[in-house]
């Protein structure tokens, strides 16, 4: 369910941006019922927290040591491709599919708990606060859902398809349609606090960090935005393509954020300013439309070059790339010292993030954005299923 580029090539990647992401959601954890219980933490939205950082810090269960023995524990087969990446919350996956529903799915079983059609395909991933589930359709509406039942409490119509993932911060709720503009809606009543025009329409999923909203346009742009009021902060350009969509959504971790370009190249921008710390040169027409993830001071991204690199987060420099034998748009998640991440050929692949030493893989339809807590792996697939994968 790729989405149609307008005057350019299509995107590599079935279904959410980068998607997707990823997502005051942060990580909602539970506390432990005694000293030295095992913490259990939540993956609320695309790419994990409001910065979109894609990284877990509570995932203690799955390690380098261990992460060989993953295996399929369930998989729930929807009515069209799961190119929405999922959020795991309270022991339960929520997750969008292109039949138009939103999957609410027990995490321990695979069992459906409600599915909701709320129309159009939904490529959004959901974006949970509060009890409340926040996603978008390409029908052009944004719908707040109860997480427990999936009845809509609001839906507010947008004018354009919404594939972008939505932010929640501060009770309100940032998204982007493909119209040109970007919202804040109430997130408890779906009303407009204020809208931005952009230059160009939106497949990229926001960034909040610092007061700021952080957002890619189609064509390159990233725009930093207040978070209260809309008005624009800087703005700079990564694409020198215009007829080349970009999808690369933003990561933000000390003061600085870093996004992919369809020019090859992966950026460091000074949060506050917009000026360029460094760009890494993937090499040109190298389409980068994967969001980075960022977690111990390096940057992970996946290049459409069918190469997933390591690079230093104060440099720039390369530590290590790895030859997928795939292009990779898939947004990675790092936890416990591993990297996640899916390939466009189907292929689920685990990295020791340190060196990158494939660890394991396994083979699916062409994967999204893995989730990845609480010792599972969650991935949407092409192949119409939700897949968790576990130790035996």
């Amino acid at each position: 369910m790729g989405i149609p580029e307008r005057g350019g090539r299509r995107k590599g990647r079935f279904g959410a941006l980068p998607l997707l992401l990823s997502l005051a959601l942060g990580s909602a954890l539970t506390p432990a019922a005694s000293a030295g219980a095992a913490v259990t933490a939540n993956w609320p939205k695309f790419h994990y927290n409001d910065a979109g950082s894609g990284y877990n810090p509570h995932e203690h269960i799955l390690s380098t040591s261990n992460v060989a023995r993953l295996t399929v524990k369930w998989a729930l087969t929807t009515g069209g491709a799961t190119g929405s990446s999922a959020a795991v919350v309270n022991g339960v996956v929520y997750i969008g599919s292109g039949d138009g529903d939103v999957y609410a799915v027990k995490a321990a079983t695979g069992a459906k708990l409600w599915a909701h059609h709320i129309g159009g395909s939904v490529a959004s991933a959901p974006a949970v606060a509060g009890g409340v589930i926040y996603v978008g359709s390409t029908s052009g509406t944004m719908y707040a859902l109860s997480a427990a039942t999936g009845a809509v409490r609001w839906s507010h119509a947008l004018g354009d398809a919404i594939v972008s993932s939505a932010a929640v911060a501060g009770g309100t709720v940032y998204v982007g349609p493909e119209n040109n503009n970007f919202y804040a809606l109430s997130a408890a009543t779906g009303t407009v606090r204020w809208s931005h025009a952009l230059d160009s329409f939106i497949t990229s999923s926001p960034a909040v960090a610092g007061g700021v909203v952080y957002i890619c346009s189609a064509s390159g742009l990233v725009y930093a935005l207040s978070a209260a009021t809309g008005a624009k902060q800087w703005a700079y350009r990564t694409n020198s393509e215009s007829q080349v969509i970009s999808s690369s959504s933003p990561a933000v971790a000390g003061g600085v954020v870093y996004i992919g370009s369809v020019s090859g190249k992966v950026f460091a921008l000074k949060a506050a300013t917009g000026a360029r710390l460094w760009a890494y040169n993937a090499g040109f027409a190298d389409y980068i439309e994967s969001s980075p993830a960022v977690a111990g001071g390096v940057v992970y991204v996946g290049s459409a070059n069918s190469r997933f690199y390591a690079l230093s987060a104060a440099t720039g420099a390369k530590r290590w790339s790895y030859a997928t034998g795939q292009p990779v748009s898939s947004a990675p998640a790092v936890a416990n010292g591993v990297v996640y991440v899916g390939g466009d050929g189907g292929t689920v692949l685990a990295f020791r993030a340190a060196t990158g030493a494939k660890l394991w893989s396994h083979q699916i339809g062409a994967a999204g954005s893995p989730a990845v807590v609480n010792g599972r792996v969650y991935v949407g697939s092409a192949d119409h299923n939700i897949y968790a994968f576990g130790l035996p």
